[in-house]
């Protein structure tokens, strides 16, 4: 073989292998860019997508482990001063860290575990702006800690119907519920999206916080995990909650994503009514709570559901289309009621057409249609 030839054959070679380099830089940054628009500080909201590619790999990495004398310092002895509130896990301690951080600590007793730590390893892999953030936890002394980023404003249940000097109750206009609502969907359709998946179990009103933006963020999720067997039987706390639990829930304790469905169906009502959903609801007869909405719809009375303090801040269209929701989210059969991603779609474009509609007539000036004439014009 001639020096030329070779020459020749070597440099088509080098092409060849420059081409395939190139060809796999390409490759390699598209795929970047694709997994950095799937997460949530990337440009595209992953709760979006949930049900059309496939679930979210959550990195489940070694959380930190706070030391008992930091919680200790951080809520001056766990000072009654500090306690904020009790929930299933136990009692909550509002506290600083060393460093200036507010948090939210949950103490309970409860021996060292290798399983509370994985399912913290777990809950804390998850990051989403809908969903409040457990930063660690800590194990001494027979007792158990979570915790987690402080949300200044409370819960949505506090605004809402609440009583009591903790949180400033601040007036909710129906904008501001919608994105509440759309913010709390998109938190727990990702929940049902992550690999491996989480269902929260215990959504309720209550277990929505706001911060100081308004920004709803669920909390709470996977804390049922923590409990195991105790929560098999009924107790006085789920028996307050009960409106909140999916009828296959209440009788085979089955929860699964769309339980969690139903439990945001509940949630939109309380949204809606500005009222707690079983004080709605007549302890006499007791109704199917779907047959009730549906009533109340099909005799033209819905008006008698709808916060008075919304005033005419809504239109019929965004009211109407929000009701067939909540029916939709209520079903009694699991099967029927959608999944969270369809009611995270619904929901953006119930709030982005309210916005538009609204914009247009001016604040105050919103086509609301009341009493007995509200929804009939759509029959």
């Amino acid at each position: 073989m001639s020096a030329s030839l070779a020459a020749i054959l070597g440099g088509a070679a080098g092409a060849v292998a420059l081409v395939g380099i190139i060809i796999i830089l390409i490759g390699l940054c598209l795929h970047n860019l694709s997994v950095s628009r799937t997460s949530e500080t990337g440009s595209s909201d992953p709760s979006v997508q949930v049900g059309t590619h496939g679930a979210v790999e959550l990195s489940i990495r070694e959380t930190r482990r706070f030391q008992m004398e930091e919680l200790s310092l951080a809520t001056k002895n766990f000072s009654d001063k500090n306690l904020i509130g009790e929930g299933k896990f136990g009692e909550v301690y509002m506290g600083f860290l060393h460093d200036g951080m507010l948090v939210a600590i949950k103490k309970r007793p409860g021996f060292p575990s290798q399983d509370f730590n994985n399912e913290v390893n777990y809950l804390s892999a998850i990051q989403h702006r809908n969903i409040v953030t457990l930063l660690g936890y800590c194990q001494e002394n027979n007792l158990q800690f979570l915790v987690y980023e402080y949300i200044h404003s409370g819960s949505v249940s506090s605004h809402l119907y609440g009583t009591g000097d903790q949180h400033v109750r601040e007036k909710l206009e129906f904008k501001n519920r919608l994105s509440i609502a759309l913010g709390a969907a998109k938190g727990l359709a990702y929940l049902h999206s992550i690999s491996p998946r989480l269902v929260h179990k215990d959504f309720k009103t209550s277990n929505v916080l706001v911060d100081e933006n308004f920004i709803a963020k669920v909390a709470d999720a996977g804390i049922r995990n923590f409990l195991g067997k105790d929560m098999a039987s009924p107790s006085s706390q789920v028996i307050a909650d009960e409106i909140f639990l999916s009828p296959e829930v209440r009788e085979f304790r089955r929860f699964s994503e769309k339980s969690d469905v139903y439990s945001f169906g509940i949630f939109l009502l309380e949204l809606v009514s500005g009222r707690e959903a079983a004080k709605l609801i007549s302890s006499d007869t007791n109704p199917n709570i779907v047959e009730w909405v549906e009533n109340i719809q099909d005799n033209g009375n819905i008006s008698s559901i709808i916060d008075e303090k919304l005033g005419n801040s809504f239109t019929a269209e965004a009211m109407e289309k929000l009701i067939q929701l909540i029916i939709r989210c209520i079903e009694g059969s699991s099967e029927r009621r959608p999944a969270m991603s369809y009611v995270v779609t619904e929901l953006e474009g119930i709030l982005e057409k309210e916005m538009s509609l609204t914009t247009i007539m001016g604040e105050g000036t919103s086509t609301v249609i009341t009493g007995s004439q509200l929804f009939r014009v759509a029959k």
